[in-house]
C-alpha cells in the first residue's frame, strides 16, 4: 500500500526537505508539500532590499510543478496538527492524512509583544526588515535622515539570523555614507551581552571591533519593554530610556500556531533530537526555524537558512526510514556558516561545528570580497533552482 509523507512550509526547509524526499521514496508513494502562498525569499536577500541592492520583485521566489515534479503542492492555511491521529487539517483545502510528517513552518513575527511596537510601526518611526516589503520601505526612510539616530533594535531572543541585526546597522551605515559621519548615528541595542552569543565571546567582540570600526555604537545586556512612538523613546528592563529618530527593529519572533498546535513543546517552539530531526511524535520530524535544538552547552541552535537547508536532508532521510525503507542513515552535524555583510563589497565569514562538544567551536574571518561574492552565488543559487511558475 502506497504511504503519504506531508511536508508542511515551502521555505528553505520545506522545499529542500520536499524535494529530496522524492528523491528517495517509491514512485508510488506521495509526497504532500502545504504552504499558504508559495512565495517567499531568503533572509539574506531581505538584507540587499534594505540597503537598495535589490527590490522585492527580484528576490521573490515562487516555486512551481516544474521544480518539484511528483511533488503535490496544497496551498492552504494550516489551521491544526493531529500527531496522534496523523492528520493535518489546511482549513479550506481539507485534511490531509499522513505516514510520516516533516514540519518546517518557520518562525513568525510577533510586533505586539512589545508593547508600543505596533503603533511605531503604524507610524511610521519604526521599520523592520524580515520581510522584502519592509525592508524596502525602511530603505526609503533612511534615505530621507539628514540628521539624529538610527536604532537597531533587537526585540526579544530568540529571533532568526543572529548575525541580522549587526549586518543590517553596517548596511545601514554604509547607505548613510557622509551623512553618518557628519550627523546620523547608527547604534545596535541587544539583550544579548555580544552579538552572536551562541558562537562564543571571541566572535562577539570580534564583530563589536567591526562595529566600532565603522563608528557604530554596540549596546549590550539591553532587554526593551516598550516603544514610545510619540516620544521616540525605547524603554529597558534595567530602567533606562534611550531615544531614537528612526527605529530599525527586529521585531519580536513566535512560533506559529500550526507548529504550536501538535503540543510537542511546552513554548510551541518544537524539541527535537539534535542528530535526526526526530520529535517525541512517532513519524513527526521538524527542522528550521520552528524548532527547539539544544546545544550540548545547553544554548539553542541558532535559527538561520544554512541549518534548516542540512536537517531538511536529514529529516527527509529519517522520515523514509521511518516507514521501513532504505534511505541513508545521515544525521545533522551542526555545520554551517553565515555571512556578514560591511556594505562596501566585503563580508566577514562566521563558521565552525555548533554541535562540538563542550560549546560551539566557531570562528570570524576576516572580511573579504570573496565571501561578498559567496553570499551572492547563494542567493542566485537558491533563485535560479526555485524560481519558477511553470
Amino acid at each position: 500500500m502506497s504511504k503519504t509523507v506531508a511536508v508542511l512550509g515551502a521555505g528553505v526547509g520545506g522545499l529542500t526537505a520536499a524535494a529530496e524526499l522524492r528523491n528517495v521514496l517509491p514512485a508510488e508513494d506521495r509526497v504532500v508539500l502545504v504552504d499558504r502562498s508559495f512565495t517567499g525569499s531568503l533572509g539574506l536577500s531581505s538584507l540587499w532590499v534594505l540597503r537598495g541592492w535589490r527590490t522585492p520583485e527580484q528576490v521573490t521566489v515562487a516555486p512551481g510543478p516544474s521544480a518539484l515534479p511528483g511533488v503535490q503542492m496544497v496551498t492552504g492555511d494550516i489551521a491544526g496538527i493531529d500527531v496522534a491521529e496523523r492528520k493535518v487539517d489546511c482549513g479550506a483545502s481539507g485534511q490531509i492524512g499522513y505516514d510520516a510528517l516533516v514540519i518546517a513552518l518557520g518562525a513568525g513575527l510577533n510586533p505586539a509583544a512589545l508593547p508600543g511596537l505596533p503603533a511605531a510601526l503604524d507610524a511610521g518611526v519604526a521599520g523592520e526588515f524580515y520581510t522584502v516589503d519592509g525592508a524596502a520601505d525602511l530603505h526609503q526612510r533612511i534615505g530621507k535622515l539628514e540628521s539624529g539616530r538610527v536604532m537597531v533594535l533587537v526585540a526579544s531572543t530568540p529571533f532568526k539570523c543572529p548575525a541580522a541585526p549587526f549586518e543590517a546597522a553596517f548596511l545601514i551605515a554604509d547607505q548613510l555614507g557622509d551623512k553618518h559621519t557628519d550627523g546620523v548615528r547608527v547604534d545596535a541595542f541587544t539583550p544579548d551581552p555580544l552579538p552572536m552569543p551562541v558562537a562564543g565571546p571571541d566572535v562577539g567582540n570580534a564583530l563589536v571591533e567591526l562595529m566600532d570600526s565603522k563608528g557604530i555604537g554596540f549596546h549590550g545586556g539591553k532587554a526593551a519593554t516598550g516603544v514610545d512612538p510619540n516620544a521616540r523613546t525605547i524603554t529597558f528592563a534595567d530602567g533606562s530610556t534611550e531615544k531614537f529618530d528612526l527605529l530599525a527593529v527586529v521585531p519580536p519572533h513566535a512560533p506559529t500556531a500550526a507548529a504550536a498546535s501538535t503540543g510537542l513543546g511546552s513554548a510551541g517552539w518544537i524539541p527535537v533530537d539534535p542528530a535526526t530531526l526526530a520529535t517525541t511524535a512517532d513519524g513527526v520530524f521538524a527542522v528550521g526555524d520552528s524548532t527547539a535544538l539544544l546545544l550540548p552547552n545547553g544554548k539553542p541552535l541558532p535559527k538561520a537558512a544554512i541549518f534548516a537547508e542540512a536537517q531538511a536532508c536529514v529529516a527527509a532521510h529519517q522520515a523514509a526510514r521511518s516507514l521501513g525503507y532504505d534511505a541513508p542513515d545521515t544525521r545533522f552535524t551542526g555545520e554551517g556558516a553565515c555571512y556578514v555583510e560591511l556594505g562596501d563589497g566585503s563580508a566577514a565569514k562566521g563558521e565552525g561545528h555548533f554541535l562540538a562538544e563542550p560549546a560551539p567551536q566557531v570562528q570570524l574571518r576576516e572580511p573579504s570580497p570573496d565571501f561578498h561574492e559567496e553570499k551572492q552565488q547563494q542567493e542566485r543559487d537558491w533563485l535560479t533552482r526555485w524560481n519558477t511558475h511553470a
